[in-house]
């Protein structure tokens, strides 16, 4: 077996689920250096995870032994980032979003190729038990051809959550209720149902927020299939509930709702799978879920570098989910119906 070494880049509020799935996939990786210019991160940190630390990324660079890196640093920082370690070789595990912009976010992804190491997103949705049943079930076409796919997306995110410098803002986190909270379950939903073509719809920052970003976007979309549905995303729906996709087919119908699938087939057979016991990160908790799916992004992620394959969430799968939220945004902002590009 093929023993990786690996960094982390970032110590902040994402690095739980990463540092847990490592210590699960020893001795398939070594866990070489987790960097933070804070010192105060590298304390909390290194006082629950039995890891080297280290103050700036150079060691990281100059490592020739280091494998891959996951970079959890905010958006903002991702382009910078992910450049310099292309160039020095390593792949990339990125946590959502790609970068701030879809313009750095292409930039991030021909960085990545053109240095021919492999890009994966954390876009961990994709990898729970529920989603990948709905998804055997889609390609086994039981369900038909889709008609409908809604997506509700009513999480809570209290001001507290906003006041920390930067988050919220276009300059650092590149969004709000789309990019950095319903990017999981927007890609989740193309994966299922293919692209989208078309937009209209609405987007604004209520009055429960203080911020310069949207918390509430709602959304009518037409699918390149021809199938239809509705989006609504919001961070201010106290206290916060399971986000939930529902499928109408000509068959039959299925709903996503958190960590639960339910389907039920026009012949009268049903299927059900129960929620696992996380609350899902949809209250004020955003990290209240298990590092189960984060684990399963890391073995598809070593996988794909060792076998030379992309990871499920490619940089280019993920630059779908941008487009669409371009759409969203700018729909929001015109008024008009916006093609998907």
């Amino acid at each position: 077996m093929t023993r990786h070494r690996i960094a982390l880049i970032g110590l902040g509020m994402a690095v739980t689920p990463h540092a847990k799935s490592l210590l699960e996939l020893v001795p398939r990786v070594e866990v070489a250096c987790c960097m933070s210019p804070s010192a105060p991160r590298r304390s909390a940190f290194s006082a629950r995870f039995p890891f080297p630390t280290a103050d700036s990324l150079e060691p990281i660079l100059q490592d020739r032994s280091i494998t891959a890196a996951a970079v959890l640093t905010p958006p903002s920082t991702h382009l910078d980032i992910a450049r310099r370690l292309a160039r020095a070789g390593k792949h990339v595990l990125l946590e959502k979003p790609l970068e701030v912009s879809t313009v750095r976010a292409n930039e991030l992804v021909g960085a990545c190729s053109n240095a021919g190491v492999v890009l994966g997103v954390v876009l961990q949705h994709r990898f729970k038990p529920a989603a990948e049943r709905l998804a055997a079930v889609l390609r086994s076409g039981c369900l038909g051809p889709l008609v409908n796919c809604s997506t509700s997306i009513r999480l809570w995110r209290p001001q507290s959550y906003y006041d920390e410098p930067g988050r919220g803002t276009k300059a650092r986190d590149g969004g709000g209720a789309l990019l950095t909270q319903g990017i999981h379950t927007l890609d989740l939903m193309l994966s299922l149902a293919g692209p989208i073509a078309e937009v209209s719809g609405y987007a604004q920052t209520t009055p429960v927020h203080r911020m310069e970003t949207e918390d509430l976007v709602c959304a009518a979309v037409r699918f390149a299939s021809g199938a239809v549905g509705v989006i609504d995303a919001t961070t201010a729906a106290y206290p916060g509930g399971p986000e939930r996709i529902a499928l109408i087919g000509t068959e039959g119908t299925a709903t996503l709702a958190g960590t639960a699938l339910t389907v039920h087939h026009h012949d009268g057979r049903r299927e059900e799978l129960a929620a696992d016991a996380s609350a899902g990160g949809t209250g004020a908790d955003p990290m209240a879920f298990p590092h189960d799916y984060h684990l399963a992004v890391w073995r598809d992620f070593l996988d794909a570098i060792e076998t030379n394959r992309p990871p499920r969430v490619s940089g280019a799968e993920a630059l779908k989910v941008h487009r669409l939220i371009d759409a969203l945004l700018a729909a929001g902002a015109t008024g008009r119906p916006v093609e998907v590009r």
